[in-house]
């Protein structure tokens, strides 16, 4: 069985932030994107997703990795939902590297060339759901 395309897209997306390449990580986004931030703060465009991913990097000592886990994909013409466990390495209290595994939560649009950008990150998922 093959994997959905969104595999590959969210792996690249995933090496773009651990990488710090933000300028790859731009090219996976639309224009109009909204970005969680954690609970209850979100930013929307390509200028301020940047920006937030440049000021996250820089708050984990620039030691943020992340991974896919398990993903399921629904797609419904050219829109697509991705449901999934993301895999998050950071520097805790004190230093020692952490995992947290969150469940995420992302819609994706399909363009013209055949292309899926990314609408929705976020990657809290349902957990937005207990508030900020």
């Amino acid at each position: 069985m093959s994997s959905h395309p969104l595999h590959q897209v969210i792996a690249a997306a995933d090496r773009a932030i651990t990488a710090e390449d933000f300028d790859a990580l731009m090219d996976i986004y639309a224009d109009d994107a909204v970005l969680v931030i954690q609970p209850g703060r979100t930013v929307a465009g390509k200028g301020p997703i940047r920006a937030a991913f440049e000021a996250i990097a820089a708050h984990f000592g620039h030691r943020l990795a992340v991974r896919q886990g398990r993903m399921e994909v629904l797609e419904a013409g050219d829109t697509a939902l991705v449901i999934m466990e993301t895999l998050v390495e950071a520097p805790g209290p004190g230093g020692a590297v952490t995992e947290t595994t969150r469940r995420a939560t992302y819609v994706f649009r399909r363009g013209g060339d055949g292309r899926w950008l990314c609408l929705i990150d976020n990657s809290y998922g349902t957990d937005l759901l207990a508030g900020p």
